[in-house]
């Protein structure tokens, strides 16, 4: 792989210095040679030659007294990099072209790379999408079209606002699908979502390797797949998936920007194969200039191809379009005749200065790429498409075309959608997984607890089965645990037979877990130093410590005489004979030493046997 650019570069500084001129044809108009690298077999390319077809005539319909003329040389890169890098040669050496409108793929893009380096020669594509091509290294390319990276967060926020956890990503093993993964992984992220299988579909894979895969993603929980995968490839899937019986209810399908800017053109058996599924697309806005054009292309593409089955205008065909009318107003911005090494680096400035309003909206490429759009999400229904909502970065969703409402960002804005027909004509949002039809389960080690089956309880059932039953608190909190998970997690007990001591049964029991015999433990296990270093302990659930119980007697009548409640009626009639008796002491003392009647004395004994009796009570209360 080394040697072919080396190869390239040997032939491109042979050619290269014959010159980048312009010619004077009998009208007296300077001809700026500029080649086109499409593959003329897929329906991009199809779509793309007859819209810069008529681009060129519109453009000097309407500008006349222009003095420069662009001549287009257009070339077939059979889908092949190695042949789009062959056509690029070719235009350098045999036309002397100032710009090559191209090439289709990002591969392909990797491929010239070098030699729009040195040959200084402006590459504008307006199908290259992939992130990877980055200005930096490659400072005479120009994207004329839309980095893969603004769609991934439209992506993420269909899957936030469906509070869909899981995604697969099925992608084509190219430079286009594989250099979407990072960005898409990252804004995943950023919505609490992840990606627990990437299904890999090769350049060259055949029907039966597809189905091959769509069987083993039978197999998993996870029922959101983002399909990212040429218009072709992505055809052949959905069939099928459709056969295989995964365009059903409970099924959750987005397609990515590429394939649902070509939905009107794929085959009507195709799009009834993909009924349910979303797709993300750039929205243009409607104009009449817009509709005329339509008319106008959908005629021209009728005399051109008659032999083809009629396609419908894209966005591929809209930028395509536009990218024309920004290289000819650039040729006649230059003008210039001379030879030198400084006229590809001119011609490329007046390229990206030149800012209009086009059939596709606002074309700016000063950035060297298109601006972010705002995207339109379609539902794919019967044999064609509705409209859902649009999603901005500014804005989020939509149901409606609005101008930016705010500088918010989107993860700011409450989402508004209209309703989706799903897979198997649904109207209930699929919640993203289910019980996986095969694959292991979790081993969930149980025992019997050592006295309190409250907690846990587990025993074999005798029966040929064999299956346990295991029961209590520890099993409730588990069970509980994971019904509130948004993924599907089947699981199965198994029995663990404790015997000897309690310490070191339960020792053995943890120790299953670290020796993989079982995936997790659960029972009424205490967390401890030594069990601690080899297994992770959840977070306590029941708190350890010490408390008082007391009885609680509810029925208590609550009267006046509610103060005898502290003593025992023996206890009040003790006391109160000791009241008389002391009394009856005091009187006695008093009244034999004194002269005072014994009538007289009466209310000193009382006073002094209630003292005695009051200072005895209180004792008995403390």
């Amino acid at each position: 792989m080394e040697k072919a650019p080396q190869a390239i570069l040997f032939l491109l500084l042979t050619t290269v210095h014959l010159g980048i001129a312009q010619n004077t044809n009998i009208n007296g108009e300077n001809e700026v040679h500029v080649g086109v690298i499409l593959d003329l077999g897929s329906l991009v390319g199809k779509i793309a030659k007859t819209s810069i077809l008529l681009a060129m005539e519109d453009f000097y319909a309407m500008h006349p007294n222009y003095t420069t003329k662009v001549v287009m040389h257009i070339k077939d890169s059979v889908g092949s990099s190695v042949q789009a890098a062959t056509a690029a040669l070719d235009l350098l050496a045999n036309y002397n072209v100032k710009a090559i409108i191209g090439p289709q793929k990002s591969s392909e893009a990797f491929f010239m790379s070098e030699i729009a380096n040195m040959g200084k020669v402006p590459v504008i594509s307006f199908t290259a999408t992939s992130p990877s091509l980055t200005f930096d290294n490659i400072p005479y390319f120009v994207r004329a079209t839309i980095d893969d990276s603004l769609q991934v967060n439209s992506i993420a926020s269909l899957i936030k606002y469906y509070k869909w956890r899981e995604v697969v990503p099925i992608y084509i093993d190219t430079d286009y699908g594989r250099n979407i993964i990072p960005d898409l992984l990252d804004a995943l992220e950023g919505n609490d979502a992840r990606i627990p299988y990437r299904s890999i579909i090769p350049q060259s894979a055949t029907s039966e390797q597809i189905i091959k895969e769509l069987y083993k993603l039978m197999t998993m929980q996870t029922r959101v797949f983002v399909v990212h995968l040429t218009s072709s490839m992505a055809s052949v899937l959905f069939t099928k998936a459709k056969e295989v019986g995964m365009m059903t209810r409970g099924y959750a399908w987005i397609i990515t920007f590429g394939v649902a800017s070509l939905i009107d053109s794929l085959n009507p058996s195709v799009l009834e194969a993909m009924n349910g599924a979303l797709g993300v697309e750039v929205y243009v806005p409607k104009s009449t200039e817009l509709d005329n054009f339509t008319v106008r292309w959908t005629t021209r593409f009728r005399m051109d191809n008659p032999n083809d089955p009629l396609l419908k205008l894209s966005i591929f065909g809209l930028w395509g379009y536009d990218t024309m009318w920004a290289v000819a107003q650039a040729a006649e911005k230059v003008k210039s005749t001379k030879e030198n090494s400084e006229d590809g680096h001119e011609f490329l400035n007046a390229i990206l200065q030149y800012k209009f309003r086009g059939l596709s909206g606002y074309f700016d490429l000063s950035s060297r790429q298109l601006q972010p759009p705002r995207f339109q999400i379609i539902n794919v229904v019967g044999k064609g498409w509705r409209e859902i909502g649009f999603w901005t970065a500014q804005d989020g969703f939509s149901q409606k075309f609005t101008k930016q409402k705010s500088n918010k960002t989107y993860l700011n804005i409450e989402p508004d959608l209209n309703p989706v027909i799903w897979p198997g004509e649904s109207t209930d949002i699929p919640r993203g997984w289910e019980i996986p039809t095969s694959g292991n389960k979790l081993q969930v080690g149980v025992c019997t607890s050592s006295g309190y089956p409250e907690y846990i309880n587990a025993d074999k059932d005798p029966t040929i089965t064999g299956t346990t039953k295991a029961s209590g608190l520890a099993v409730e909190v588990f069970e509980e645990a994971v019904k509130r998970l948004p993924y599907a997690l089947p699981y199965e007990y198994v029995f663990y037979n404790t015997t000897g001591s309690i310490s070191s049964s339960y020792d053995d029991f943890v120790y299953q877990v670290y020796l993989k015999k079982y995936d997790i433990a659960i029972g009424d296990i205490t967390i401890r130093y030594k069990r601690s270093s080899y297994v992770d302990f959840s977070l306590p659930y029941t708190e350890s410590g010490v408390a008082m119980i007391v009885p609680v007697r509810e029925s208590i009548n609550m009267t006046t005489w509610i103060f005898l409640k502290p003593l025992t009626p023996g206890m009040w009639f003790g006391s109160i004979i000791l009241f008389i008796y002391t009394g009856v002491v005091v009187w006695l003392l008093e009244f034999l030493g004194n002269s005072k009647t014994a009538l007289s004395q009466i209310p000193t004994q009382m006073h002094i046997s209630s003292t005695f009796c009051t200072s005895d009570i209180a004792e008995l209360l403390v």
